[in-house]
């Protein structure tokens, strides 16, 4: 197939979308947490009870990327597009897979779990009445076969590329993206048109666009997940804003960790080169377009927009100080835009339905969806889209269905490592890059970790450092000493040893790193911190004061005794590695707290709920 103008791809959409269908589509989620939860076994077997039954004709199967419903891995989706009919199908195994085609889409299958609607994403792009998510980014993840370029073009694939080309200059392009007032997902929320600009009014003839893929925040999954089901999409994007700012090559920087996104992005680069729509005029347009892959070593630092470049390069990964910017001065010192993956699936949609249709999403100051990575102690783990300006609630308890087993919420964590814990008290702001940044977190780049009243917040803030200490590329004196003097502060509060004077100098600390590190990764690393210290002040008081963690967490300040409960078992005994357990049998048993290692074992094995912790 080639596509050497806007009417040659038209043709290739209207003959997918008219080819002969089998009456029954199903689709099956061959993401990463699909195939981790063991869809490609239900696969085989879907496949081989088809040619079984000879049923060839009469069912198609589209291998899909991540449906976002990574709590009910495997999923399937059985669709009858004609009689506008749809059951979603979770936590399926191979042998459910025969009582699913046995009932077709005329009804649940019978020992099967079914999905409610109000998670799965709606199908329109703009949220429909009574819809608490949209499908922007999202609009064809989980959707089409990602290693279809047929089916990207019959959802209106390439259709932006090609009016941007054929229909418009470069900087209308621009304008475009600017009125639409696109903030980069990435985690900055830059406007991405004012960056676009900056580049394309540099006169150097040779500039750069690169997708940054580095995805790396603990708990993050979004970009991994577009990239995994609608590679295209980027590239298509790509392609728009080397146009918009007169670049002819394209870097896509993604961490190697990543081998199954790698997989169909080479895919899809192959794929859009045999056919025309990357390489060499570009729709009949004369314009030039190619995209290469370089792979990153799992350093977060490179998450960083010139740790990125300088990695690119074959340097140490580290970033450096601005100005000037990579939009005037970036790859190989060429004027360079670096927009995330997020901000990129983006663009094709805002350039073929234009920007007051995207401002008519979200909020003012933040117009369109944002992709969340919904995970943590939340009932319903997976990917949500959702407008800018709805409520963490409505994320939380709505779409996630609350908290697992019933738990009391304690907080949540957005923007990862460098953002900071929101509590309950915060549940019903609407979240946009300004009102996470008032309490004292940040958007990030979507990771959403949800806690429970058995978490200990003083614990959570040493994760995250701990994560930020590992991942310091080490340039800068107040990242690479200061964080790893905080650390030992934690430390020693999680373990007894630590004092009203450690809390204090530690927000000290904390402050002053924020005013003097280079990057972003040191500027907000103590937000984990500073946010869970100004929150639950009292927990850190708790472990200071008292030698005591209130959600009994931290090993060391954790005390088992034995109540009265104790019908002397043994159980607990038998099971003590160090035997700090005596009692005689039917008689109530004691732990000497001398030889205790806290190890846990006498509460977990004790059935009569005798040995308590705290």
């Amino acid at each position: 197939m080639k596509i050497s103008s806007p009417a040659d791809l038209a043709r290739a959409a209207e003959k997918e979308n008219t080819r002969p269908r089998p009456p029954l589509r199903i689709l099956v989620s061959m993401g990463t947490c699909g195939i981790a939860a063991g869809t490609a076994e239900v696969l085989k077997e879907l496949y081989r009870q088809i040619k079984s039954r000879n049923l060839e004709n009469a069912v198609e199967i589209s291998e899909v990327g991540c449906m976002g419903l990574c709590y009910a891995e495997p999923v399937m989706m059985l669709l009858d597009e004609q009689n506008g009919k749809r059951f979603i199908y979770g936590n399926v195994n191979s042998s459910q897979v025969s009582a699913i085609l046995d009932a077709g889409i005329n009804g649940p299958a019978v020992g099967t779990t079914t999905i409610e609607r109000n998670w799965y994403y709606p199908e329109n792009e703009t949220p429909a009445d009574g819809e608490l998510q949209a499908r922007i980014v999202l609009r064809n993840t989980g959707r089409i076969n990602p290693e279809s370029l047929e089916q990207y073009i019959a959802s209106g694939g390439y259709s932006a590329l090609a009016k941007a080309l054929t229909t418009m200059k470069s900087q209308e392009v621009i304008d475009l993206i600017t009125a639409a007032g696109l903030r980069g997902r990435g985690g900055g929320g830059f406007p991405t048109g004012r960056k676009w600009q900056f580049a394309a009014d540099q006169k150097n003839p040779e500039k750069f666009i690169i997708c940054n893929a580095d995805e790396g925040d603990p708990g993050a999954f979004m970009d991994r997940a577009v990239l995994e089901g609608d590679p295209h999409s980027v590239l298509e994007a790509m392609a728009i804003g080397g146009y918009a700012i007169g670049a002819h090559q394209g870097v896509i920087y993604i961490r190697a960790e990543y081998p199954l996104a790698v997989k169909r992005l080479e895919n899809a680069i192959r794929q859009s080169r045999e056919c025309g729509l990357l390489g060499k005029n570009i729709f009949g347009s004369g314009f030039d377009f190619d995209i290469e892959i370089k792979f990153g070593a799992g350093a977060f630092v490179c998450g960083e927009e010139t740790a990125l470049i300088h990695s690119i390069e074959g340097k140490r990964g580290e970033p450096t100080v601005k100005p000037p910017f990579p939009a005037v001065q970036g790859l190989w010192g060429k004027p360079t835009v670096v927009n995330n993956v997020e901000t990129f699936a983006c663009i094709a949609a805002i350039v073929r339905k234009g920007s007051d249709w995207f401002r008519s999403i979200g909020t003012a100051g933040s117009p369109g969806t944002k992709v969340f990575a919904l995970a943590g102690k939340v009932a319903k783990v997976g990917l949500v889209e959702v407008p800018m300006g709805m409520t963490l609630r409505d994320i939380i308890f709505i779409i996630g269905n609350g908290i697992k087993n019933n738990r009391k919420f304690k907080a949540v964590q957005t923007g990862g490592p460098s953002g900071g814990c929101i509590t309950a008290k915060n549940l019903d702001l609407p979240i946009d890059y300004e009102s996470l940044k008032s309490i004292g977190s940040m958007m990030g780049s979507g990771g959403m970790i949800v806690m429970d009243e058995d978490d200990c917040m003083v614990n959570i803030a040493k994760f995250f450092l701990e994560f930020t200490l590992d991942e310091s590329c080490g340039k800068c004196t107040p990242c690479r000493v200061g964080n790893r003097r905080m650390y030992e502060m934690l430390e020693k509060i999680t373990s007894g040893t630590g004092t009203m004077e450690t809390i204090e100098k530690l927000k000290i600390l904390s402050h002053t790193i924020k005013d003097t590190a280079l990057c972003g990764l040191g500027q907000t690393s103590p937000n984990p911190v500073l946010s869970t210290m100004a929150n639950f002040e009292d927990e850190y008081i708790a472990h200071v004061t008292e030698n005591r963690c209130p959600a009994g967490v931290c090993a060391k300040l954790i005390r088992y005794t034995i109540s009265d409960r104790c019908v002397g078992c043994s159980l607990c005994s038998r099971g003590c590695p160090v035997n700090a357990i005596s009692g005689e049998r039917k008689q109530k048993h004691v732990i000497d707290p001398d030889k205790c290692i806290k190890c846990g074992v006498c509460f977990n094995v004790c059935k009569f709920h005798a040995v308590e912790k705290n």
